[in-house]
């Protein structure tokens, strides 16, 4: 694989850590070990048995603790201190290929997971502040859907892959500005 792509891949696998960190994790386990993608030296640790079962343990708990509103956003800002610097280490990680991380790569990453966890974080917040659930099941199962399709997507086709990334990074943070702005204006109406 090219640098470029391996660019593209570790950009998008900092894009998922901030949504999704174990199932990104897990995957990333997955595929080295059945030899869907070379690992670089720096992510083989990935293909332990032991990092998959816990990742995979995580991703089952994530998947169940993100399914009830205000349990999310808990978990949420529990995971702000995970997400991001797990999100620069894959990115770095990804386009190492003596297991050296770089002092850019770490940054790209770093922000880039922290961009995907606060849209993620920020949606989910106004989510949970309608009173029924059906809305924050469809997001939580939308957001495993995205990130298992991403990561596969990642593999075969990593620009398309960072292509959608960027787009529904694009569409959920104009989503995210005009809920905030519907609520808002809501509990002016209230205050009156």
């Amino acid at each position: 694989m090219s640098e470029a792509h391996l660019f593209a891949i570790g950009v998008l696998l900092a894009w998922l850590a901030g949504i999704r960190v174990y199932l990104t994790v897990f995957g990333l386990g997955i595929a080295g070990s059945l030899g869907w993608l070379d690992l670089p030296q720096a992510l083989q640790a990935a293909q332990s048995p032991w990092v998959m079962g816990v990742s995979g343990a995580l991703a089952l708990t994530e998947f169940f603790a993100d399914k009830i509103p205000g349990v999310d956003s808990g978990w949420d800002l529990l995971h702000t201190l995970l997400r991001v610097p797990v999100g620069a280490f894959l990115a770095a990680a990804t386009i190492s290929p003596d297991g050296q991380l770089g002092a850019g790569m770490l940054a790209t990453g770093a922000g880039v997971a922290l961009t995907s966890h606060l849209l993620k974080s920020g949606s989910r917040a106004l989510l949970n502040t309608s009173p029924e659930p059906v809305s924050n099941w469809t997001a939580s199962i939308g957001e495993d859907a995205v990130a298992i399709g991403a990561l596969a997507l990642a593999f075969a086709h990593p620009w398309w892959a960072l292509a959608l990334a960027v787009t529904a990074s694009a569409l959920l943070a104009l989503g995210v500005w005009w809920l905030w702005r519907r609520v808002l204006r809501g509990m002016r109406a209230l205050s009156r």
